[in-house]
């Protein structure tokens, strides 16, 4: 088998398994979730959330390949935070705050309304450590780089792998969301092209911290 079919093969297997590894985290989520305690809910929700990238992960250990390969770096690591950070804040202000101040509230309302402080902390590590570290592992990471392999382009990586960020959230919600989550996986891609600093690590923080200030500034409207 030739590299360019191998690639081909990568990328759909890892397609279908994380379709099949988000219907495996809702089925999770709905039908057990609820019926165990509460310490090993919130264990096992960002256990779980890992079956999403299983299959790149198992092909990456299986090639030998390493997280540097798809855009991990040990280079400079308090500024690749706070990139993350700043690209996060500039998200959340212009995707979610801007929408409250506007009055269109109901663009963003995620429906995590929160009491307790703990709640707010576990959101804030449920969203960097399960959703982000698991969808920019395998949006920007493994399938930007193997579609960026494939056509030989950083433009076909970036377009490829939004669009294919935005239309896995088909069970999230309707067509304006897939798109609004489409651009949001545009942006992250951009960013990591042409920021100084900006690396995987860097868009894990800005995803996590960005789904996460949705339920703060929720909560600050309401």
């Amino acid at each position: 088998m030739n590299e360019r079919k191998r690639i081909i093969i990568h990328i759909v297997i890892t397609i279908i398994g994380a379709i099949a590894g988000l219907f495996g985290v809702n089925a999770f989520n709905q039908y057990i979730l609820m019926n165990i305690p509460i310490v090993w809910r919130m264990v096992l929700m960002i256990a779980v959330y890992f079956l999403i990238a299983l299959v790149p992960v198992c092909i990456m250990i299986f090639r030998k390949e390493k997280l540097s390969d798809y855009g991990f770096s040990k280079e400079k690591l308090g500024y690749q935070v706070l990139t993350g950070i700043a690209i996060a804040l500039c998200m959340s202000f212009v995707f979610t705050v801007i929408p409250h101040l506007a009055g269109k509230s109901d663009w963003v309302n995620n429906q995590h309304q929160y009491i307790y402080l703990w709640q707010f902390i576990y959101d804030f590590v449920y969203d960097i450590i399960a959703v982000a570290l698991v969808e920019e592992f395998v949006f920007r990471g493994f399938l930007y780089k193997k579609i960026e392999l494939l056509f030989g382009s950083s433009l076909y990586a970036i377009l490829g792998s939004s669009i294919l960020f935005g239309l896995f959230h088909f069970l999230g919600g309707n067509i304006v969301q897939l798109i609004v989550t489409g651009i949001l996986g545009l942006i992250l891609c951009i960013c990591k092209e042409k920021i100084k600093n900006c690396t995987l690590l860097s868009l894990v923080i800005a995803h996590g911290v960005y789904d996460a200030l949705i339920t703060v500034w929720l909560n600050v409207f309401h």
